[in-house]
């Protein structure tokens, strides 16, 4: 008897953490299907990354591993999930804003920086988008190159 933990206690452990929301007759069996299919999906694109490097790396990745890895993943988008639902509350506004996300980013200034820019490269794509086609000659009538 090597383990002393059962299977079962194992398998309780790797849960989805609505679980312990769930109540019955609320749509908590649908928050659970989806949250289990999100999480799928998520060890999906995890495995396949790990994959990738492991391939170009030349060394091994356990399944074991790869589940590890998922769940802190996960654990991760939950808190950043919360912390930016808790900004956007605070701000007294019901949607999370670029503003929240790069708030969280605060205390990683190279992280802040790069998404700074990234916002920076949106925004100004964004309004070169808005300003084509209402110059000279894009009126009604004209024709347009093919």
């Amino acid at each position: 008897m090597a383990d002393a933990t059962s299977e079962d206690d194992r398998e309780a452990s790797t849960l989805p953490s609505c679980l312990g929301r769930f109540q019955p007759h609320s749509g908590g069996c649908a928050l659970m299907k989806s949250e289990q299919r999100l999480k799928s999906a998520l060890w999906f694109a995890i495995g396949q990354i790990v994959d990738e490097e492991s391939m170009r790396r030349n060394i091994n990745a356990t399944p074991q591993f790869i589940g590890a890895l998922t769940e802190l993943v996960w654990t991760q988008i939950e808190n950043v999930a919360i912390d930016l639902e808790s900004f956007s509350h605070h701000a007294s506004r019901a949607t999370v804003t670029t503003a929240d996300v790069l708030l969280l980013a605060r205390k990683n200034p190279d992280l802040q920086q790069l998404m700074e820019a990234f916002v920076e490269e949106r925004k100004a794509g964004a309004a070169g988008a808005n300003r084509r086609g209402t110059g000279a000659g894009r009126g009604r009538g004209r024709a347009r190159p093919a």
